[in-house]
């Protein structure tokens, strides 16, 4: 094969394949579905998980352990992270986090640890953060202002009922 020929056997506008059309057109009668069978029906469609008929995978995997849907999901940054990327007097909250690209991730709340030094005078507005943290945050001359995360685990929970309840009903 030549590097010209490499496109010649795509087909950018292909006409549809014009199924049961009589039997001159390779796809008449049967239509491309074969004879009897669960697939050659009307509204067919088969599970995600199945299997042919054998015990399907999921339900042959062993189960272990327990996943709480209801846990608050942390997210935790470091004192060395923040000092490379915020200049001396900016205000450090989850919102400008996620601006300067240190939380990625989806998480419920963000919590500063103290890993690291801190060299710059910052403002820290946190739901969130480790005492060895605040000491070093208040020994570099900035200050911490603690503040009540937007919905508490509780109120978080049962939001998530009733949004369960709701789905349930309809």
């Amino acid at each position: 094969m030549n590097l010209e020929e490499v496109n010649t056997e795509i087909v950018t506008n292909r006409a549809r394949k014009r199924i049961g059309r009589g039997i001159g057109s390779k796809t008449g009668k049967t239509a491309g579905r074969g004879h009897n069978g669960h697939k050659s029906r009307s509204g067919y469609s088969r599970h995600p998980a199945f299997n042919g008929g054998d015990l399907p995978l999921v339900r042959r995997i062993p189960k272990r352990g327990f996943h709480n849907r209801w846990a608050v999901t942390v997210f935790g940054v470091n004192l060395d992270a923040i000092d490379s990327v915020y200049l001396a007097g900016e205000e450090v909250n989850p919102t400008t986090l996620r601006e300067k690209g240190l939380v990625k991730v989806r998480c419920d709340e963000i919590k500063i640890l103290g890993n690291g030094e801190l060299t710059k005078v910052l403002k820290f507005t946190v739901t969130r953060i480790s005492e060895s943290a605040k000491e070093k945050v208040v020994q570099a001359g900035g200050t911490v202002d603690v503040v009540a995360a937007r919905r508490t685990p509780k109120e978080r929970v049962a939001a998530l009922k009733a949004e369960g309840e709701t789905e349930a009903s309809v």
